[in-house]
């Protein structure tokens, strides 16, 4: 534990505000890491997009145009910053603030926090959200792993491993409010997918499966692309399948919650996977496939099943073996190993490492 209260300043991802759900899993991320800092006592200021709302955090809104998310580009894809960036804003506002505080933590997957860490008075730990995606972005990490050793914060092995400096980053893994997801013993008859509507999530293979099983799906997430969402309907015209919409943690958990299971099917290097971790806290099991984070949260045959990846016919067969997997295991591995308290663990002991270097 660290003896005296920290003074954080929070870096939010810059590709959309704070709850509007663009920022993916980071922005439940950094929810549950400001939580659990401010429930050991540290003081937290979050810089963010303006229109940013999370859970009555203090937020310095900053304006400016949003920056294109870094999975849509290729690998040898240049630096872009738009006039008015709002990435750069905020980091123009976190130099002013520094003074006023011990450490900076980034969440922000993109080239300018890592290129400015040197020219900081204050030390600055960056929690990267994504595997390697860009040359660009590698080079700019590894620089800073170089210079600033341990200051480089993953979710998982799998995501470590896609990076040449992988073994110097520190596994934080995740953590939940658990108090917030009520265990659900007895489901309703139909299948969740949650997640951003985005190629690189491949919910057309959990529709595929859905269609082919024969069974209802029900989808919840953010929408940044409608006309890939409606390719994707015309794809597969005879799917039962249901856009929710994108859900507050409070609604989605008593969503999922009532579903048989959770498909996940990514069809790139998932960080990590936060979907997973809220359904086995609900006690739903989550048949994913073995690709990236969510390889590592599923426990194949006691809270889920690991599927091939790229399988439609694979996650078919493992629908039909749900039945084996008890509900109530699901969620004491949530509770184990995914609460807020380990959680705040991790993290507080890899900021207080940074500071002492």
């Amino acid at each position: 534990m660290v003896s005296s209260s920290l003074r954080l300043l929070f870096l939010s991802t810059s590709v959309g505000a704070l709850g509007s759900g663009l920022g993916g899993g980071v922005e439940l991320t950094l929810l549950n890491i400001a939580q659990a800092m401010q429930r050991r006592g540290h003081q937290i200021n979050i810089v963010a997009p303006a229109g940013s709302v999370l859970a009555g955090l203090p937020i310095t809104q900053i304006p400016g145009r949003l920056q294109e998310t870094a999975q849509t580009q290729g690998r040898d894809a240049p630096i872009t910053l738009p006039v008015d960036a709002v990435l750069a804003n905020m980091w123009d506002a976190a130099r002013q603030m520094q003074g006023k505080y011990d450490l900076l933590l980034n969440f922000a997957y993109d080239w300018l926090p890592f290129y400015l860490t040197p020219f900081f008075d204050r030390p600055i730990a960056h929690l990267v959200s994504m595997g390697s995606l860009t040359d660009a972005m590698d080079a700019a990490i590894a620089q800073v792993i170089d210079s600033y050793p341990a200051t480089i914060g993953v979710h998982s092995r799998a995501q470590a491993d896609t990076f040449a400096f992988g073994d110097r980053c520190v596994i934080l893994g995740n953590g939940l409010d658990l108090s917030l997801y009520q265990f659900q013993p007895q489901p309703e008859d139909y299948w969740a997918w949650v997640g951003r509507i985005a190629p690189e999530k491949g919910i057309e293979d959990a529709i595929a499966a859905a269609q082919t099983a024969g069974v209802a799906l029900k989808i919840w997430g953010a929408m940044p692309d409608e006309a890939y969402w409606q390719t994707i309907r015309q794809t597969y015209p005879e799917a039962n399948i249901s856009y929710e919409g994108f859900l507050s943690t409070t609604e989605l958990q008593q969503a999922i919650g009532r579903s048989r299971g959770l498909l996940m099917t990514p069809k790139w290097i998932e960080a990590f996977g936060n979907v997973a971790i809220e359904a086995l806290a609900c006690g739903v099991p989550v048949i994913a496939y073995r690709r990236g984070g969510p390889a590592e949260i599923v426990e194949d045959g006691k809270t889920g099943w690991l599927v091939e990846p790229d399988s439609v016919m694979g996650l078919v067969e493992a629908m039909k073996k749900l039945e084996q997997i008890d509900r109530y295991t699901c969620r004491q591995h949530a509770e184990t190993t995914y609460s807020m308290a380990a959680l705040g663990d991790r993290v507080e002991a890899w900021l207080q490492r940074i500071l002492v270097l």
